[in-house]
């Protein structure tokens, strides 16, 4: 009995130290603190590109720290329909119904779990900017009711609009700037942008604190030739200029206005026709005796309007302040008819994303063009004849050299980079002012830090 009692104290005394080790084992092995795998953030962004020639439409997909991810093996979708939104100046309800394909084309690509996070922006450029009286408005609102009531994305209020010039020029350098890494760093390492679109051309590129402080003020109502931006919690002052008339389609209507009906030494020899720019007819006749280089070159600086009273100590053309050439415009890309053309014209490898070229090549060229009759052109340049536009080849390459040299006051011998993509995590990605605008959509997410924008 003795023996009963003492086993019995003694199994009472070892079950608080079993309890308390079984406890701790369990507590180690089933109640532990299980650290969950952080959850990968990410987001699509559907912007439409509305351009003077055409809509486009670009799907991006970014990670949480706004890297770009792939979309499949590219790092972009891309696709594009003609003719712009523009085209139907008179029918608003047939513009809007021209980007459904586009907008199905989207709804595929986003994961449709995730279409009612993604934000979706359509921003028109300089064709809806010619359009006269309240055309492009309505436009852009029958553009609106479609998105609300077909669209499955997030659409915003303000996610329909024209984006002005400066918009546009902004949006491409951070583009570019974006996918060659130099967000972030001094704007003495960033990269100047030109883009000549259809119905404008933009320059655009990083000044000094001290130059910005300086720009000229504006008359109310015109655009500032700064713009203030964020970017990576770092500050920059964008000189930015948007040149409306002067993209490569408008840049002929301007040059042809020079000679109103008559004989024009921008045309090639053996063309008689007619040049149509929004809804404007221009009589479009070579000389008897065919094209001339320097005759043109004249009535294109005309054109330019390069003797136009300069209120500042510098300027590129039409009295435009040209932000004091900085740094900042060191390096120069230059962006899509500034590398189509020579692209069209068989000067280039159509499958590069992108190269080295001198304004002097674009002269060289050019001499070459105006010295062709318009038979001749059609075999020399058959991706021109192709689009209908060979008969220009001699104005067009004589106003780009025109536009970098004598309007943009660039050395002829100056090595730009064109392109119209630029290499991006073994992939390539469009050089154009979609991207820069998706990075300030999902910037403007509040699951993602606010990594760009506007002052």
């Amino acid at each position: 009995m003795e023996f009963l009692i003492k086993l019995i104290t003694f199994l009472l005394f070892l079950m608080p130290s079993i309890t308390s080790s079984q406890y701790i084992r369990n507590n180690i092995f089933n109640n532990r603190k299980i650290f969950a795998k952080q959850e990968t953030i990410s987001s699509y962004a559907v912007v439409f590109d509305a351009g003077s020639t055409g809509s486009r439409i670009h799907i991006y997909l970014f990670d949480q720290n706004l890297d770009l991810l792939h979309i499949g093996k590219a790092v972009e979708f891309f696709n594009k329909t003609t003719p712009g939104l523009s085209a139907y100046e008179n029918n608003p309800e047939q513009a809007a119904k021209s980007l459904i394909p586009l907008l199905e084309q989207a709804e595929r690509v986003v994961p449709k779990d995730l279409h009612r996070k993604t934000p979706v922006r359509l921003g028109a450029t300089a064709g809806l900017r010619l359009l006269n009286g309240d055309a492009s408005e309505k436009i852009l609102q029958a553009v609106r009711n479609m998105l609300s009531n077909r669209s499955t994305f997030n659409v915003q209020p303000d996610a329909v609009s024209i984006i002005d010039g400066t918009q546009e020029g902004s949006y491409l350098w951070v583009t570019v700037n974006y996918l060659l890494g130099n967000l972030g760093k001094k704007y003495t390492k960033t990269v100047g942008v030109m883009d000549l679109g259809g119905g404008s051309v933009q320059m655009a590129y990083a000044v000094s604190k001290k130059t910005a402080k300086n720009a000229p003020k504006v008359a109310d109502g015109d655009d500032p030739y700064i713009r203030k931006i964020v970017l990576k919690g770092k500050p920059y002052d964008l000189y930015v200029h948007s040149y409306l008339h002067f993209g490569r389609e408008a840049s002929r209507a301007e040059i042809l206005k020079v000679t109103h009906n008559s004989p024009n030494p921008c045309i090639l020899a053996g063309f008689d026709g007619t040049y149509t720019y929004s809804g404007e007819e221009f009589k479009a006749t070579a000389p008897a005796s065919g094209a001339n280089f320097k005759e043109c070159k004249k009535i294109i600086r005309k054109a330019l309007k390069l003797n136009y009273p300069c209120p500042y100590q510098n300027c590129t053309f039409g009295g435009i302040w040209n932000g004091g050439r900085g740094s900042g415009q060191k390096h120069l890309f230059a962006s899509s008819s500034f590398y189509y053309l020579p692209e069209d014209a068989g000067l280039i490898d159509a499958n590069i994303p992108n190269f080295q070229i001198r304004p002097v090549d674009l002269e060289i060229e050019a001499k070459k063009a105006c010295a062709l009759n318009f038979e001749d052109a059609k075999s020399t340049y058959p991706l021109l004849e192709k689009r209908n536009i060979v008969s220009y080849v001699c104005m067009d390459f004589i106003y780009q050299y025109v536009l970098l040299v004598d309007g943009f006051g660039l050395d002829p011998l100056q090595e730009i980079t064109s392109g119209k993509e630029i290499e991006y995590e073994n992939a390539v990605v469009e050089a154009a002012w979609p991207l820069g605008n998706a990075v300030e959509a999902i910037s403007s997410l509040p699951k993602f830090e606010r990594m760009m924008y506007f002052v």
